[in-house]
């Protein structure tokens, strides 16, 4: 069947990591029961967001893979027959930590996982300081709903990861995400940066031709920080097709859990029509491995 049953969850998390996974829970169960066959969750839904401020208790919140939180999301996936992203705070070792996507089988089993390529160091977003950058690369985690290109956030304003993700045999692409508004902020741009996003990734299912999932954080979270005024997360998960077309957009300030038909079916009529894969030059891209072109 080409029509994919999309489980999105849009959550404000809390302080107690336990009552966010229950409520992640809970969310899952709901999409299962109404059809589901994939559910998604936000970046880090097991606890606020952290990088908000450089704070080495903060480590304390990071757990191997596997790990008791994928024994829980792992036995969830399984109870309720259902392909699950989640998005977890991983200890590799000491001193290593990575933001990882982990996606799990409708057995509960481990399907695959993705560490963040691209880590962002701006005001309210200091993920240098807790995420080593990833090394597994930009490979499609294959499963029984497809192969799914998992990137996460920051990953999200990258056409190459997006593009090299597509070259790999990804049916879609999905970012789980923590984004939103430092609230010194103008309302202007605010505007402009909601849509900046809303353009930058629908612009990566035009340009590859396939549908694109994105699973955003909402609420506001006062941090720890004086840097900062807090963040207030922009909600507005959503899906769109191989045209960029929208085909379902969350409230900005609300949590939202909601199904969304996805026809995987269109990439390739979309494709045939619009064969940019067919006429990339590839003879003609070497430069772009260089930082720069002086």
């Amino acid at each position: 069947m080409s029509i994919l049953k999309a489980g999105l969850v849009q959550m404000a998390c809390t302080g107690n990591k336990q009552d966010n996974i229950k409520k992640s829970i809970c969310e899952i169960k709901r999409c299962a029961a109404a059809g589901a066959e994939l559910v998604v969750l936000q970046e880090l839904h097991c606890s606020q967001y952290f990088c908000q401020t450089e704070d080495i208790r903060m480590f304390d919140l990071a757990e191997p893979i596997p790990g008791q939180s994928t024994e829980i999301f792992s036995e969830s996936a399984r109870e309720n027959n259902i392909v699950l992203i989640t998005s977890l705070f991983e200890k590799r070792a000491t001193g290593l930590y990575h933001n990882t996507a982990v996606v799990f089988e409708k057995n509960g089993s481990i399907a695959g996982k993705y560490r963040k390529m691209h880590i962002p160091d701006d005001p309210a977003y200091y993920e240098k300081f807790y995420f080593t950058p990833g090394d597994l690369g930009f490979n499609p985690i294959k499963t029984s709903v497809g192969n799914i290109g998992v990137l996460i956030c920051w990953d999200q304003w990258y056409p190459e990861a997006a593009r090299l993700m597509t070259l790999a045999g990804a049916d879609f692409l999905v970012y789980p995400t923590a984004i939103g508004w430092e609230n010194t902020d103008s309302q202007e741009e605010k505007t402009r940066q909601l849509d900046a996003w809303l353009i930058s990734q629908r612009g990566h299912a035009v340009a590859n031709g396939i549908p694109v999932i994105s699973v955003n954080r909402t609420g506001f979270e006062a941090g720890s920080s004086e840097t900062t005024n807090g963040i207030t997360f922009w909600g507005s998960s959503f899906v769109a097709g191989p045209q960029g077309e929208i085909i379902k957009q969350f409230s900005a300030e609300n949590e939202q859990t909601e199904l969304v038909d996805i026809d995987l079916a269109r990439s390739e009529n979309v494709r045939r029509i619009w064969p940019f894969m067919r006429d990339r030059r590839i003879d003609a891209y070497s430069d772009i491995l260089k930082r720069f072109r002086d």
